[in-house]
C-alpha cells in the first residue's frame, strides 16, 4: 500500500492577521488600539423572510443576548424580494469568535439553533 503524504497547515503566526491590525489605523489620525482575537472565526448564515416591523438592531440584540461576546459581527450579505409576493428575504452572516480560545463547531451549532429559534419564535420571522 503506498504511503500518502498529508499536507498540514501550520498554526497561524502572530503576523497572520496584519489587515485586521492595520485597518484600525488611518494616516494622520491617532486611534486607540482595539484588541482582536488570534483565534479562527466560526461563520454561520441565517436566512428568513423579513417580518413586518423588522428592525436590524433588534436582530443584533437577540443574537448578542444568546451568544454574548462570542459574536464578533452580524452583517446582511444578501437581500431578495420575491417578484410575485413582494416579500423580502434577507441572509445574515454571523461571525462567532472568542478572544480566549478556539470555538468548536458543535458548540456554535447549539448557539446557532437557539438564534434560529429566537428569530422564528420571538421575532415572528419565517426561516428559509
Amino acid at each position: 500500500i503506498p504511503k500518502r503524504t498529508i499536507a498540514r497547515r501550520s498554526s497561524p503566526s502572530p503576523n497572520a492577521h496584519p489587515a485586521r491590525f492595520l485597518d484600525q489605523f488611518s494616516d494622520g489620525e491617532i486611534n486607540e488600539f482595539v484588541p482582536f482575537s488570534k483565534y479562527p472565526p466560526c461563520i454561520k448564515d441565517v436566512s428568513f423572510w423579513v417580518p413586518e416591523g423588522f428592525h436590524e438592531n433588534t436582530l443584533c440584540e437577540v443574537i448578542r443576548g444568546i451568544a454574548g461576546d462570542d459574536v464578533e459581527s452580524v452583517a446582511c450579505i444578501d437581500s431578495f424580494t420575491h417578484p410575485k409576493s413582494k416579500r423580502e428575504s434577507r441572509c445574515y452572516r454571523i461571525i462567532y469568535r472568542s478572544m480566549e480560545r478556539s470555538l468548536r463547531n458543535d458548540e456554535i451549532n447549539v448557539l446557532q439553533d437557539r438564534v434560529r429559534d429566537a428569530i422564528q419564535n420571538d421575532m415572528r420571522a419565517e426561516l428559509r
